[in-house]
């Protein structure tokens, strides 16, 4: 009998560090992300996003779907001015089953057509995080105007 406590305590105990390294991991692809967007890197943010025409961003009231037309609709934004700065202090990342992390957190995006003056918005950027044999990648980015959930 406490032998299958002991089992029952390890299996636990084992989930909920799994789930916090998962988390964790999560995190640190977020802020890669974020890095490589300001960074104008197109190359890496295309790495970075699911490889699917099952991928979702929502970005200006428009379903952005597939990997390849988010990738056309980056490098448009990053002919102008698009600059994003996370508050990582409220950043939430929730290991999910199989592999994959919600992330949720306050964003101000300061972006601008070219030549036109930069314009900052505030949202709470929710994201789904999934990983496969080649890594994480970001399945779908999806605002959310109210950034003070209750």
């Amino acid at each position: 009998m406490c032998l299958l406590v002991a089992v029952g305590v390890f299996l636990t105990l084992g989930g909920a560090v799994n789930a916090a390294l998962v988390q964790d991991e999560g995190r640190q692809f977020f802020e890669r992300f974020v890095a490589a967007q300001n960074a104008h890197d197109l190359a890496t943010v295309g790495s970075m996003l699911w490889n699917s025409e099952d991928f979702l961003w929502v970005t200006r009231g428009v379903q952005v779907r597939g990997s390849k037309t988010a990738l056309n609709v980056f490098g448009s934004y990053y002919k102008g001015t698009w600059h994003l700065d996370p508050d990582t202090n409220q950043l939430q990342a929730t290991a999910l089953p199989d592999g994959t992390v919600q992330i949720l957190v306050p964003v101000t995006f300061t972006r601008g057509e070219p030549g036109q003056a930069a314009q900052q918005a505030t949202f709470l950027i929710s994201q789904t995080i999934i990983r496969d044999p080649n890594g994480w990648h970001v399945a779908t980015i999806l605002p959310i105007a109210d950034t003070h959930l209750k």
